[in-house]
């Protein structure tokens, strides 16, 4: 059985532990401790040193007591702001922070799971293959942690990623791909007064092309939005330079580049109207995720879920994880649902049942 008490400790004890991205090495030293002395092998690769952090990430090995193909299970050790000072409690059936901050479950839930679910399965005796864990840093701040990983200290391919909103039996198997995008616009200062036909507005060269954009939902699998724009400077003098930040996602990349294209030529259709000068710039921050019907690992996942009564869920998701860069590794990769609910805000809960269930569905995985 899935100790409840248990996990609920170990859950109280790592969101207790401030991690903001870049800032995780608390926590990586109550994990290697802890992992350590019950004699598995614990590696840190140099993630912190690439990304500037204070420590990288950690690969877990534990070797295997009976058959079957070696699984890894991942979860990141950083929060998003304002997660310093968490103080976790339980409120009726969930837990929730008592403050004015995250609570944390983002992605410290997932981490309690996968260690709950080996807890599990060692107290039983039950047989599992080589599981490996990942706990991985700076996934808030753009999945640098994933980014950066070293692969060469992961041999197994199979990746289940615990780091996803959804009740158990959730399973995500499509995630976009995101484009970061700037664009500059470049016109002529002027005095706005005096002279305002010797100016080129670069404010008035983005309004142009903006109001050409489709953007927000563009179809059912893409969307783009405008985040910033910057420029500009007295009321007097016509602006010479404004940025806009953007970005782009779809789970096809043809639509997402058709989407890219269609923002480009609304950037230049405006310079040709308007004048001056345009520079539009992007990066691809993340490969696309799509599980095939045929994979092994969903198989795996499904057949566990059917094991313990759970009727799997296939979903897509509109947002990244480090789902999406080990899939680009080349990791057979997919995400569960884990329970946590909103995230990234202050109100953030997770219902104690969703703890032990997923916990136990974990372990179900990991069996032989």
């Amino acid at each position: 059985m899935i100790n409840q008490e248990r996990i609920l400790e170990l859950f109280f004890d790592l969101v207790r532990i401030d991690s903001p991205s870049l800032k995780e090495k608390e926590v990586a030293v109550y994990l290697r401790e802890k992992m350590e002395k019950r004699g598995f092998k614990v590696s840190e690769d140099k993630a912190g040193e690439l990304t500037g952090g204070n420590t990288g990430n950690l690969i877990v090995h534990v070797s295997a007591t009976g058959e079957g193909e070696p699984i890894t299970f991942s979860a990141h050790m950083d929060c998003v702001q304002p997660c310093i000072g968490v103080e976790p409690i339980i409120d009726g059936d969930v837990v929730r922070s008592a403050g004015d901050t995250v609570l944390g479950g983002d992605d410290k839930a997932g981490i309690a799971m996968a260690i709950e679910a080996l807890n599990h399965l060692e107290e039983e005796s039950i047989p599992h293959p080589d599981v490996y864990f990942v706990f991985s840093i700076c996934e808030e701040s753009g999945m640098h942690g994933a980014k950066n990983l070293d692969t060469d200290l992961l041999p197994a391919k199979d990746i289940v990623i615990l780091d996803s909103s959804g009740d158990v039996g959730t399973i995500v198997v499509a995630a976009p791909a995101k484009a970061a995008i700037n664009i500059t616009f470049i016109g002529k200062s002027a005095h706005a007064g005096i002279a305002p036909e010797e100016g080129i507005s670069a404010i008035q060269i983005a309004a142009e092309a903006v109001s050409k954009m489709n953007l927000l939902r563009i179809d059912e699998c893409t969307t783009a939005n405008l985040g910033r724009i910057e420029g500009g400077s007295a009321t007097n003098i016509v602006a010479d330079s404004v940025t806009l930040t953007a970005e782009a996602r779809s789970l096809h990349d043809d639509s997402l580049k058709k989407q890219l294209e269609h923002m480009e030529a609304c950037c230049a259709a405006a310079v040709e109207k308007v004048g001056g000068e345009y520079k539009f710039e992007y990066e691809i921050s993340y490969p696309a995720l799509k599980v095939a019907d045929d994979s092994k690992v969903l198989a795996r996942v499904e057949d566990a879920c059917k094991n313990i009564g759970v009727t799997p869920k296939r979903v897509p998701t509109g947002g990244g994880s480090d789902a999406n860069i080990l899939y680009g590794k080349g990791f057979n990769a997919v995400t569960l649902g884990i329970g946590m609910s909103k995230v990234h805000t202050t109100e953030e809960f997770i219902k104690i049942e969703s703890l032990t269930s997923c916990a136990e569905l974990v372990a179900e995985i990991m069996k032989s």
